[in-house]
């Protein structure tokens, strides 16, 4: 096996840890991601704010042990009883 090779599986086998880290991550649509956070008692909200050719705001909240994710090109409304944290990325595995 080549150096290259060996780099590439240890890479792949990162990747893979990574996502059984993380767990699974549901995407779901601004609006349905905002009902989560109306039916949470007490959110807690990661947002980051990126974007190559345009910007782009990313979520991510914890409901009942699930950890749910979207993305928008406006940013939500939040409401102030939200606990937010900015980060300064995010990484969504695929």
């Amino acid at each position: 096996m080549t150096n290259g090779a060996v780099a590439g599986a240890a890479a792949a086998a990162a990747i893979a840890n990574a996502i059984k880290a993380s767990g699974a991550i549901i995407t779901v649509e601004p609006n349905d991601f905002e009902t989560l956070l109306r039916k949470a008692d007490d959110p807690l909200v990661v947002c980051a704010q990126g974007g190559i050719f345009s910007t782009k705001y990313q979520y991510l909240t914890a409901y009942k042990g699930l950890i749910f994710h979207t993305k928008t090109r406006t940013p939500l409304m939040l409401s102030p009883r939200i606990e937010l944290i900015n980060a300064r990325k995010i990484w969504i595995p695929n």
